[in-house]
């Protein structure tokens, strides 16, 4: 039924950009509007020490869960691609075809990181008063990495498509679900933060089940014949050859994050504090630009595999002007409203007037913060891949380079972890804008 796909290669193109990203921006902001609340239930209902447990996995989990997602992101793309150039028949099999990668590798992560949960938070130094609470937690974190996976095959394969509305209509579910069950697990049921963990992982499942027999029911792609569901060698080597770079640029965004945490760390509990309420604004703030980025890499993935690459420079100077105007409009709300801002995530006084003064640095970096997301979305859509880890290892030379520099070498205080995070923007940003213009040269050109 074609309700449930979206031709992106022919009409006005900005409309159709932002139609198709305002359900992934509603869906994302539900998603963090979710997490915020997962952790007041723990917080409030078991503790400090409880949330510390949580918290403690979060960075490992996040390592293990990459790798399927940029699968997932790879699998979308050349969806897109085979879409958008017109072969039904190459779009059924790499849905199949991604499947069968995406699960096996779903597999072999539980496995792997079940056995080591223990082993890694000891190594991450996790306090031995919480450790075998974090590795429990972790464990069934980790043993539900398949309904992660296939949650978030299902809704990259439907946004290939045309259709970011569905996968919306079931983050929503799962979303509300998943507080439900905590609810249920943690407070009725005593079941701690392990309650918690099952919580998310039997959301995710019964929400990737329920979209899969959506995507059966409704989508006359999910139609396949005897020769779509063989397995093709081909098709799965570029499934992994396109995703697998997309992963690991993730991971080493991850590990950067955690180097410029310890910087953080080391200027004492108020910078710490301050930090983290300046990340949550960041959060947020980047999620405008994250699914903008999506939906680029959807709209250029169609429009590449059509070969009308003068739509995607059309498009991509067009979102450049959208970005431009978002970004000066939140500097501008930013360096008036900082302290305000600041003060609704945490109430120290010291504490505040530290985040508002990180915050108005970063600010005045929104626009190539934003230019980063949307200049990748175009570059995986054409298949630009390996970009992907000259991307993610300038982002970790970047905070571990700037972050020694500032903080170390030149000692300019605790303004350096802000100050690192936004130089980290400006050459990301430089970066990509490089290879698009080398790409419009090369690949987009005519």
């Amino acid at each position: 039924m074609k309700a449930y796909e979206k031709n992106l290669t022919v009409g006005s193109e900005l409309p159709a950009i932002v139609m198709f990203t305002l359900p992934m921006l509603a869906g994302n902001l539900f998603q963090q509007l979710y997490n915020v609340v997962d952790s007041v239930i723990v917080g409030k209902y078991l503790g400090s020490d409880a949330l510390a447990a949580v918290g403690s996995t979060g960075s490992i989990t996040y390592l293990f869960y990459t790798l399927c997602l940029g699968l997932g992101t790879g699998a979308g793309i050349l969806t897109a691609q085979h879409y958008g150039a017109g072969d039904d028949d190459r779009v059924k099999k790499t849905i199949v075809n991604s499947a069968y990668v995406i699960g096996g590798f779903a597999v072999a992560i539980s496995i792997i990181s079940v056995l080591a949960a223990k082993w890694l938070l000891t190594l991450l130094n996790t306090p031995a008063s919480i450790l075998d609470e974090a590795a429990g937690y972790m464990r069934i974190s980790c043993a539900g990495t398949i309904a992660v996976a296939a949650y978030n095959w299902i809704a990259f394969i439907l946004r290939s498509l045309g259709d970011s509305r569905t996968p919306l209509i079931f983050l929503v579910v799962s979303s509300v679900l998943n507080v439900a069950l905590d609810l249920l697990f943690v407070i009725p049921l005593g079941m701690g933060i392990n309650g918690a963990a099952l919580a998310t992982v039997l959301s995710q499942g019964v929400s990737a089940v329920a979209s899969i027999i959506f995507a059966f029911a409704k989508n006359r792609f999910f139609r396949f014949s005897a020769e779509h569901t063989r397995l093709d060698r081909a098709i799965c080597g570029k499934c992994v050859k396109t995703g697998v770079p997309i992963a690991l640029q993730n991971a080493m965004i991850s590990v950067s994050m955690i180097s410029l945490q310890k910087t953080a760390n080391g200027f004492g509990k108020n910078v710490m504090a301050a930090y983290t309420a300046s990340m949550r604004v960041e959060q947020l703030i980047q999620q405008p630009y994250a699914s903008l980025g999506s939906a680029m890499a959807t709209f250029t993935g169609q429009n590449y595999g059509a070969g009308k690459n003068e739509r995607i420079s059309r498009c991509y100077r067009r979102c450049t002007l959208l970005v431009l105007g978002f970004s000066l409009v939140m500097t501008a709300l930013f360096l008036i409203f900082s302290e305000g801002i600041a003060g609704f995530f945490v109430s120290r006084r010291a504490v505040i007037e530290i985040a508002a003064k990180g915050l108005r640095i970063n600010c005045l970096f929104y626009f190539f913060l934003g230019m980063i997301h949307l200049t990748r979305g175009l570059l995986n859509g054409i298949g630009d891949v390996n970009f992907a880890l000259i991307n993610g290892l300038c982002e970790v030379a970047g905070r571990i380079g700037f972050s020694l520099l500032l903080a170390k070498v030149l000692q300019i205080g605790c303004i350096s972890v802000w100050a690192t995070t936004a130089l980290t923007w400006l050459i990301t940003m430089l970066l990509c804008v490089a290879r698009y213009f080398t790409s419009r040269s090369s690949r987009l050109s005519a």
